[in-house]
């Protein structure tokens, strides 16, 4: 007979689901490779990364497309601390050593920052709403998540009724 898996009480973190599903070599080392390029701007800073950014990663090479010749000299010089500052912001030594490389730069788009809004109360046709597509549900936590999500998205949304 096949072994039960334990029962979960909430759902699992996305990013713990995965770590689960890229564990062990290769794929483990390359999601921490991805790190790279989530810490660059902030590692180099702004004047740098407008310039130059990471194009691959390859048995510990960082391949760093740089704009123009002047500015490849000058990042020859700064290679060895940009190098710390990324794996200290990584958090491991996963960058052993620079190439420079003369191209056009691609930056990532930054990701669009989200403006908090003000939750509004909810009407009581809302509430009434979501009581009755909840209600099917047997399981007290589960509905009660739902219903919680379920306002949660409402409460940002105009009215419709």
């Amino acid at each position: 007979m096949a072994e039960k898996r334990k029962k979960m009480h909430r759902p699992a973190p996305i990013n713990a689901l995965l770590s689960g599903v890229f564990q062990g070599e290769p794929l483990q080392e390359r999601l921490k490779e991805g790190k790279i390029w989530l810490v660059w701007d902030a590692a180099v800073g702004e004047q740098i990364a407008n310039r130059a950014q990471p194009a691959s990663i390859r048995n510990g090479v960082l391949t760093v497309v740089v704009a123009s010749s002047p500015w490849m000299q000058q990042l020859n010089f700064l290679k060895t601390g940009i190098r710390e500052k990324l794996n200290s912001a990584i958090g491991e030594e996963l960058v052993k050593e620079i190439y420079l490389k003369a191209g056009r730069p691609e930056r990532q788009p930054a990701p669009q920052q989200r403006h908090p809004t003000i939750p509004r109360p909810l009407t009581p046709a809302e509430l009434a709403r979501i009581a009755s597509q909840t209600a099917d549900i047997e399981n007290i936590e589960l509905r009660e998540e739902l219903a919680g999500l379920m306002a949660r998205h409402l409460a940002k949304v105009e009215p419709t009724d």
